[in-house]
C-alpha cells in the first residue's frame, strides 16, 4: 500500500498568505474547512463498519479506546471524557489514550509519539482484551505510537479501526477498518491540527454518538441517558421528560425526582405506568427506551 502524504503538502492557495490581508486569509481557512465534511462523506461507509464494531464491542462486553498523539490525542481525550456525561455510561466504556499522558494535554510532548513501547505498555495496563476495540487516530497515518498501539490490539485479538487523513498509510494496512479522510494540505503547511483535527473531530463525534444511539441512549433526538448533574442538566431532563411525554414541567419534576434522577427510568415510569424497579430492569443492560415500552405494555 504507496502512502500519499498529502497532510505534509504545500497548499497552492497559500502562496503568498503572509502578505494577504487579514479577512482575506480568513475567508481562506474558511474555505478550506468546508472542504472538511465532503471528505468525511466519501467514508461514510468506512464510518458505518467502524461504529458496527463499536456497539459490537461495547454490546458484547468489551470497551473502546481511542489512541493518538499530539492533537490526535487530544481529540481522543476530549471525546472520552465527554461520553459518559452526555449518555449516561460508566467512564471505563469508551477510553482515551494519548501519548505522553496527562501532561500532553496541556502542553507539548511530541517526542512521546515515537515511543512506541509506551502504547503497548499503557493498553496492555489497562487490560485490553479481545472483547475491546482500539481505535487508532493520527492525522498522517504513520505515528509510531498509534501504531504500536494497534498492533498490540491485534496482537491480542482486539478489534482495530483506523482514522487517519492520508491514502495508504502504514495505519491503513495494520486495521480492521480503515478510515482515510483526505482533506488535503492545510493553509499552514503541516499543521494538522487544522483540517485534519476537524475531520478526526467530526469522525469521532460519528462513531460515538451513532452508536450510543444504536445503544439506546437517545430517544427521538433526545439525550434520555444525560446524567443531571448541574442545574442546567436536571433542567435539560425535566423539558425532555416533558416534551417526550406530554405531561406538565411540575409533573415532570416529581415524576424525575420518583426515579431517582435516572431520566430514562422516569420516561418509561410515566408512559408504561410502572414503577421505579420494574422500569429499572426493563431498561438494564443496553435496552433502549423504546424496547422497554414495548415489553411493558405487552
Amino acid at each position: 500500500m504507496l502512502m500519499s502524504k498529502t497532510t505534509e503538502g504545500l497548499n497552492p492557495a497559500s502562496k503568498g498568505i503572509d502578505a494577504r490581508p487579514l479577512g482575506e486569509v480568513l475567508r481562506l481557512i474558511n474555505g478550506e474547512d468546508r472542504r472538511v465534511a465532503e471528505a468525511v462523506m466519501g467514508q461514510l461507509p468506512a464510518i458505518e463498519s467502524a461504529a458496527e464494531r463499536m456497539v459490537e464491542a461495547l454490546r458484547g462486553g468489551g470497551r473502546v479506546f481511542l489512541v493518538g498523539a499530539g492533537t490526535s490525542g487530544r481529540l481522543c481525550m476530549l471525546e472520552a471524557a465527554e461520553v459518559p456525561p452526555t449518555f449516561g455510561v460508566p467512564n471505563s466504556l469508551i477510553q482515551g489514550v494519548i501519548a505522553g499522558g496527562v501532561p500532553a494535554l496541556y502542553g507539548s510532548v511530541e517526542a512521546a509519539e515515537d515511543d512506541a513501547d509506551a502504547a503497548r505498555g499503557e493498553l496492555e495496563a489497562r487490560g485490553l482484551g479481545p472483547l475491546d476495540l482500539v481505535v487508532g487516530v493520527a492525522a498522517s497515518g504513520s505515528t509510531p505510537f498509534t501504531l504500536a498501539a494497534v498492533r498490540y490490539a491485534a496482537e491480542v485479538g482486539a478489534s482495530t479501526v483506523g482514522l487517519s487523513c492520508n491514502r495508504g498509510s502504514p495505519l491503513s494496512g495494520l486495521v480492521d477498518v480503515p478510515i482515510e479522510v483526505v482533506v488535503g494540505p492545510e493553509v499552514v503547511a503541516g499543521s494538522t491540527r487544522m483540517k485534519a483535527g476537524t475531520a478526526q473531530k467530526m469522525v469521532l463525534n460519528m462513531l460515538t454518538t451513532a452508536s450510543m444511539i444504536r445503544l439506546g441512549r437517545v430517544h427521538d433526538g433526545y439525550m434520555v441517558g444525560v446524567q443531571a448533574s448541574n442545574a442546567k442538566l436536571v433542567d435539560r431532563a425535566r423539558r425532555t421528560l416533558s416534551a417526550v411525554t406530554g405531561i406538565p414541567p411540575e409533573e415532570a419534576a416529581r415524576a424525575l425526582e420518583s426515579a431517582g434522577g435516572d431520566l430514562r427510568a422516569a420516561i418509561l415510569m410515566t408512559l408504561a405506568g410502572v414503577g421505579a424497579d420494574e422500569a429499572s430492569e426493563a431498561l438494564s443492560g443496553w435496552a433502549s427506551v423504546r424496547d422497554a415500552l414495548r415489553r411493558t405494555k405487552s
